[in-house]
């Protein structure tokens, strides 16, 4: 199985994308949005996201791969899962939002441990802020981040955002692959 650069976007297009008028997380208001669950929760979705994933980590696996809750969840379940299928050693781990008040505690919940490399994964990138925020808790967590991967890149400032912290953001996709061109500064 390889990675269908084409087939993705033709499923993106199907299942996430939505034109209107939006909020992003961000606060920035847009005129299309992308809601990527759709696609990381529908199984030829996720396993083109997976396939694509693992094809950009060939050759430098990290020990793990996570991102905040709840836009990263599918994506490492599918990315560890497809791991497993081809072989390779890969652990996932899940970023609260907000710790528990009970149990552990902990921000960053699954079997990784201090000293141990990752990248974050995330589904779609607008200013970058969620997974900065996902990279902070990793980071007290004791976890080397190695660099951030997501689905899309909406073209708005993320990449600069990562880069002025340190790391370097990956995607499978741009807005510009829907023919949508980000919006001029």
């Amino acid at each position: 199985m390889k990675y269908d650069k084409a087939r993705l976007i033709e499923i993106v297009r199907e299942k996430g994308l939505q034109f209107g008028d939006f909020t992003l997380a961000s606060g920035k208001k847009a005129s299309y949005y992308m809601d990527c669950r759709k696609v990381t929760l529908d199984s030829e979705g996720a396993l083109q996201v997976a396939l694509g994933i693992l094809e950009m980590l060939e050759g430098d696996l990290p020990d793990a791969v996570g991102g905040m809750a709840i836009g990263a969840d599918p994506i490492t379940a599918a990315v560890i899962t497809m791991a497993a299928v081809q072989e390779k050693s890969l652990a996932g781990f899940i970023v609260r939002k907000e710790a528990k008040a009970h149990g552990t505690g902990r921000d960053v919940e699954g079997p990784v441990t201090s000293g141990q490399s990752c990248v974050i994964v995330e589904d779609v990138v607008t200013t970058g802020g969620s997974s900065l925020q996902a990279i902070e808790k990793v980071k007290a967590a004791g976890l080397e981040v190695r660099e951030v991967i997501a689905i899309v890149d909406r073209l708005e400032g993320g990449a600069a955002a990562f880069a002025a912290a340190g790391y370097k953001l990956r995607t499978l996709l741009t807005i510009e692959d829907f023919g949508i061109q980000p919006p001029q500064k």
